[in-house]
């Protein structure tokens, strides 16, 4: 979501807070501003792209050593410049709210109690210039500040109920900027005589791979050559330095139309690396201590959001079907909210592409809170805050996924969580050593696999130019494939805007075949499996309505072509592991149908990558 820059430098760092808001440009936004201390507070804000705000600020000529920049995904305000970070604090007496202020700040998260802190703030005569909760905290500190800007953070943060990540800085402290963080990322990046804040380390890519990953309520001093952290309690204390290489060539698209569609076909490359070195299945794969874990729990707790949520559905099939152990998936944003029964024999599982997803974290918290303590995530970023709060780990390695819709992640995320069904299934004496031979087997396979259903493309194409002039449509599936339906289903409706639903397959009598015309295409996930004469009972009452099929089917599943019946055939069955296959044809209907109707693929609108607000 919004992405944060900060520099302390004796340099003109705009250049670097503008190229590293570009480099946060993936996780969606729709105003983006800078702000610096040129003998005072100068900044430059826009509702239209970073390219855009790096040519006012060269218009501008707006050039300073101490600045912040920031991205924003609008929440409290529509987007609009006078809501746009960085926001100036206006005291009583000071100038008009367009002026120049005294502090200026960035902030990711949302101030759950900004009307109380609005209205204490009007009565004390601050005057507000926008609907943003930000602008909140900005007067706060002003209000607050001794001559200290480091100790005015720490006095405002005490009053935050909520989340947030904050970079501040004034002009009366011309060579310091202050951070903050609080249920939001923010990373310290430390240079030579010059030091930086960022939202992501991805950032600061090609300014400093020296990076301070700061803990829940840290607040951090940043000056020229020098830098200082306290904790929640306001004690000094030290955090380790890791060297961090944040590729940020994955930001090129090469021969690619959009990101999306790069990172659709980075799949079979993105799955080898994720099961690079996995020769034998055994705790291990999930961390040290893993074997104690596993042998300790007797169900499963899965909590995810979006797409994860959706692999997490997967997964219970392998879970129960494989390793027979009970699992339950939770949307990650419902569990916490509702009184459930705890059992300390649960592995709680959090999935997420990001780490650093808010509803996530703070179901695994609760979870936590009551007396859950066997965690373990599969996420694809090793340094985030979701892999340092959970005991174990299986590290996806997709890459950086620019597009907002989860391609790769998603595929990735089905790898780590079948290694994680069969390692349970061997521990619990479910798994011979045969079978384990055969699911190795068939998971090396996986990239080759995954390159013959990528050829595939232009038969989807052809469905795609169909799909763009509808404004409805059904998924369906069964088994297994009912959450691939549904992720399906996700995919076209967040970059196309085609509204569209998903259904196990035997539900349509229960209603949604009153839905069924012919201008409500029909996606049919039809592996041959156990389940396969059940679905084509279903999709015989789709076309007794007139409804229009359009089927994935496996090449001896004998469902051919005819009037109103589209088939494409995968390029061969692949049994437990197909929901990996047969998401990937889906993800290319979504992408190329969105193509088709002009639509902005890798940012759609309302949406933002990394959901780091509640």
């Amino acid at each position: 979501m919004c992405g944060i820059v900060g520099a302390v430098s004796t340099r003109n760092i705009v250049p670097i807070l503008v190229q590293g808001l570009q480099r946060l440009e993936y996780r969606g936004y729709d105003s983006c501003g800078v702000a610096v201390y040129a003998e005072g507070l100068r900044r430059a804000r826009s509702t239209a792209r970073v390219a855009e705000l790096a040519d006012q600020v060269a218009a501008e000529r707006i050039e300073g050593g101490t600045g912040i920049a920031h991205t924003r995904w609008a929440t409290h305000g529509a987007p609009a410049v006078h809501n746009a970070h960085p926001h100036f604090s206006h005291g009583p007496g000071e100038a008009a709210p367009s002026g120049p202020g005294r502090v200026a700040i960035v902030h990711n998260g949302i101030i759950e109690n900004h009307d109380e802190l609005r209205a204490a703030l009007k009565a004390k005569g601050y005057r507000f210039s926008s609907q943003t909760d930000t602008e909140v905290i900005v007067h706060l500190l002003d209000s607050l500040y001794e001559g200290d800007l480091f100790e005015a953070v720490k006095a405002a943060v005490q009053q935050l109920h909520g989340a947030y990540a904050i970079a501040a800085f004034c002009k009366d402290e011309p060579h310091r900027v202050v951070g903050s963080r609080a249920g939001s990322p923010l990373v310290l990046g430390v240079g030579k005589d010059e030091n930086f804040l960022a939202s992501d380390a991805m950032a600061l890519s090609g300014v400093t791979d020296q990076i301070v990953y700061l803990e829940e309520g840290d607040v951090v001093d940043l000056q020229l050559g020098r830098y200082w952290i306290v904790d929640r309690n306001h004690k000094p204390v030290q955090r380790p330095v890791k060297t961090v290489h944040a590729h940020s060539g994955a930001a090129e698209l090469g021969p690619y139309r959009h990101f999306m569609q790069k990172e659709i076909f980075e799949q079979p490359r993105a799955i080898a690396d994720t099961l690079e070195g996995v020769q034998n299945i055994m705790p291990e794969l999930f961390g040290d201590g893993a074997l104690s874990v596993f042998k300790q729990i007797d169900n499963v707790l899965i909590l995810a959001c979006g797409t994860s949520y959706y692999s997490g559905c997967t997964a219970k099939y392998w879970l129960e079907g494989i390793a027979r152990i009970p699992t339950q998936v939770e949307i990650a944003s419902e569990y916490r909210y509702r009184e459930s029964v705890p059992n300390p024999r649960t592995l709680v599982v959090t999935i997420s592409q990001s780490g650093e997803t808010a509803d996530t974290l703070a179901a695994l918290r609760h979870a936590r809170e009551l007396g859950m303590e066997h965690s373990l995530t599969v996420c694809n970023v090793s340094t985030s805050a979701m892999v340092r709060e959970c005991k174990l780990a299986y590290i996806t390695r997709a890459g950086v996924e620019i597009g907002v819709a989860s391609t790769k992640a998603f595929t990735t995320q089905l790898a780590g969580l079948f290694l994680l069904a069969l390692t349970l299934a061997q521990l619990r004496g479910r798994l011979t050593e045969s079978q384990e031979a055969e699911h190795l087997k068939a998971m090396r396979h996986l990239p080759a696999a995954l390159s013959a259903v990528l050829a595939l493309e232009p038969q989807v194409i052809g469905w795609a130019e169909q799909f763009a002039t509808k404004e409805n449509a059904l998924f369906l599936g069964r088994g297994m494939h009912y959450p691939i339906a549904l992720e399906g289903a996700l995919k076209l409706k967040e970059i196309s805007y085609i509204h569209a639903e998903a259904y196990p397959a035997g539900e349509l009598k229960h209603g949604p075949l009153a839905l069924v015309t012919s201008e409500m295409p029909v996606v049919t996930v039809a592996p041959n499996d156990a389940l396969l004469e059940k679905l084509k009972s279903n999709m015989q009452e789709v076309r007794a309505r007139g409804g229009v099929l359009y089927v994935l089917a496996d090449a001896d599943s004998r469902i051919e072509s005819s009037e109103g019946v589209n088939v494409i055939r995968m390029p061969e069955h692949y049994g437990t592991l197909s929901p990996l296959l047969h998401v990937v044809p889906l993800q290319l209907l979504a992408y190329h149908t969105a193509c088709a109707r002009g639509t902005d693929v890798d940012k759609p609108r309302n949406l933002a990558k990394s959901v780091t607000v509640e």
